[in-house]
């Protein structure tokens, strides 16, 4: 479910509608210490699409499953590989469709180490990144140190 459709629908999420006992459920104040996301953040991933609330309260207050709160915690870790949003929505659903055990097991495994090889190149390309980074550092603390 995506953007407006998700608006309409804000009991609904991709898996489905949500069983989870009311008590069990936690509103976005809860889900932002939890993920270290900004309630603004959390907005507009639903804004987008990427997760919905599982239900609200009869005041109108977001109320999020454990299910919601790992979707966060998945898109949070995609977001500094550069993920595009519709890279993180098609994980996503990806990831649940694995879950639900609904298509076919074998395209959305190649689907899933395809994912899983990107991430890995990113990881490794900042990985490079990083140790550049801290080569400059370390230059500018020698510049420091004979300076002294």
């Amino acid at each position: 479910m995506h953007g407006t459709e998700a608006a309409r629908h804000p009991v609904a999420y991709e898996g489905g509608v949500s069983g989870t006992p009311r008590s069990e459920l936690v509103q976005i104040g809860q889900v932002a210490d939890r993920t270290g996301l900004s309630l603004r953040t959390i907005r507009w991933y639903e804004e987008e699409g990427l997760v919905v609330p599982t239900s609200r309260t009869e005041g109108g207050f977001r109320l999020y499953s454990a299910g919601d709160v790992a979707r966060l915690e998945v898109i949070k870790r995609m977001k500094p590989l550069g993920f595009a949003l519709e890279e993180m929505r098609e994980l996503l659903t990806l990831l649940a469709d694995l879950d639900s055990g609904s298509g076919d097991r074998s395209q959305l495994l190649d689907r899933l180490r395809m994912f899983h090889e990107a991430a890995t190149a990113r990881v490794t390309a900042l990985r490079e990144q990083l140790a550049v980074a801290e080569d400059f550092a370390d230059g500018l603390a020698g510049h420091l140190d004979t300076r002294r």
